[in-house]
């Protein structure tokens, strides 16, 4: 009997031995998004590597919980009132209406290479951005001086705003005027990516 065929004992890489040292599974993501997902599963790899972090990051700076927008195929269209007030809820009467926004297309410009992050800290305050915040990332968008962009330094993320020194040596500002958080400046020897440009917020009140 011939021992040819059929599947040979322990062949195939091993459990656990793979790039995330983890079994994996299959499973479905749109297709759009296959670029994004492999960038986020890469940079959390490095973020839990067992390499000390930078003494210019502090714990309070990282951010939490990575998304990818689902968008509909139907947009929800909500209506847009014209009028502005300070506080209080406009007519609801048609001719106050300018147009109908869908949600999906204010905050997104580009779906394939757009996710959320949940802002963690109190770095960015002075910007609108308070804990807890949904923060929009698109990693299409060249990030420029003064943009606010999601970075990673030293295997750690953080949302700040990108500056440039009299040196022309990129730094990382916070946006808290107590004093409680540093610039972090970028040496180099210091591993550093800008992940992608912050380009808007959202969050709940209730």
């Amino acid at each position: 009997m011939s021992n040819r065929g059929g599947k040979r004992e322990n062949a195939g890489r091993p459990r656990g031995q793979g790039k995330f040292g983890e079994s994996t599974v299959t499973m479905r993501i749109p297709q759009s998004q296959t670029a994004t997902i492999k960038s986020l599963l890469e940079a959390l790899q490095h973020k839990k590597s067992n390499d000390a972090p930078s003494e210019n990051t502090l714990p309070e700076e990282e951010v939490d919980e990575f998304f990818t927008p689902v968008i509909s195929e139907q947009p929800t269209l909500l209506p847009l009132f014209a009028t502005k007030v300070a506080a209080g809820f406009p007519s609801p009467a048609d001719d106050h209406v300018e147009k109908r926004l869908d949600v999906s297309e204010f905050l997104i410009d580009h779906a394939a290479s757009t996710f959320f992050v949940t802002i963690r800290g109190e770095s960015m305050i002075d910007v609108g951005l308070l804990p807890d915040d949904k923060v929009v990332v698109d990693r299409c968008k060249t990030p420029s001086h003064g943009d606010i962009v999601l970075a990673v330094v030293d295997r750690e993320f953080t949302i700040k705003i990108l500056d440039y020194g009299a040196n022309k040596m990129p730094r990382l500002m916070p946006a808290n005027s107590t004093g409680a958080y540093r610039p972090i400046y970028i040496r180099p020897d210091t591993q550093f990516e800008i992940f992608g440009v912050v380009t808007g917020s959202f969050r709940r009140f209730k």
